[in-house]
């Protein structure tokens, strides 16, 4: 739109760049939210404990900083009303503590499955070549411990929507860990949340219909009320009509189709 939007004048065109530059610069941050926070509470964690240990600060303060670390930290229970899903920092901040577990005081368990780390004996060495090189996807795919998921009592429940009831996939055994795993790091996968939309044809010699694409992962359509919200504006920047198609990727076949066309007064 920035670049081909053929009826945007200049200063609508620089709002849009604008507007995509400040995405493209979030963007990445929204791939490491747990490790970033993981890594601030575990530093802070350890900061704050190595201070009261040598005597540098008192009681008080460090009792108030247990008190706000806690809070953050602090991960409700899936029935409970304050419940949001996963909190990054109880799932950054637990997996720090169990890597360096893993490192310094492995057990059996942690030997077979983290034979790279396991027993090596640094930990922020360990950890400081995880911030480095992972996102939470890959970060909680490779080191999410049998352990963890024991304390943090997880397991995976399936939502068929052609099914009446919810069936347990993955409960605390080897092949129900492995299946957890996968699934818990897939909900921080951004590829897989985030809606795969593009544009694929316009015909600029002619009716200069937009034509865009939604390839329905799972055959999970947009939100109809929000998809006509967006195409809508979508049209309107582009200034002639707008065609989304919800496209099933296993069969090519159409799931849903949205209109939308430019609002004079935009212009």
């Amino acid at each position: 739109l920035e670049k081909a939007a053929p009826r945007l004048r200049p200063w609508q065109r620089e709002i849009l760049r604008i507007v995509r530059l400040v995405a493209q610069y979030f963007y990445p941050q929204r791939q490491t939210k747990v490790m970033n926070e993981g890594c601030a509470t575990y530093c802070h964690y350890r900061i704050m404990n190595a201070l009261s240990e040598k005597g540098l600060i008192g009681e008080a303060a460090y009792l108030e900083f247990l008190q706000s670390h806690t809070n953050v930290v602090r991960q409700p229970n899936y029935n409970e009303r304050g419940y949001n899903g996963h909190n990054p920092y109880a799932i950054g901040f637990a997996m720090m503590q169990d890597i360096a577990r893993i490192v310094e005081q492995p057990t059996e368990e942690d030997r077979a499955w983290f034979p790279e780390i396991a027993g090596t004996g640094d930990a922020m060495a360990t950890l400081r070549d995880v911030w480095a090189n992972y996102r939470d996807e890959s970060f909680i795919a490779q080191f999410l411990s049998p352990k963890l998921m024991r304390d943090m009592r997880l397991f995976h429940v399936v939502d068929d929507p052609d099914e009446s009831e919810l069936y347990v996939e993955a409960i605390h055994d080897e092949r129900g860990y492995r299946k957890m795993r996968r699934s818990f790091a897939r909900q921080y996968d951004v590829a897989w949340l985030d809606p795969d939309i593009e544009v694929v044809d316009v015909d600029l010699e002619g009716d200069r219909r937009l034509i865009v694409h939604h390839r329905a992962l799972n055959r999970i359509t947009l939100q109809k009320d929000d998809a006509k919200r967006v195409l809508q504006h979508l049209a309107d920047l582009w200034g002639y009509d707008a065609v989304l198609r919800e496209i099933d990727p296993a069969n090519e076949a159409v799931l849903a189709e949205h209109h939308a066309s430019a609002r004079p007064i935009f212009f």
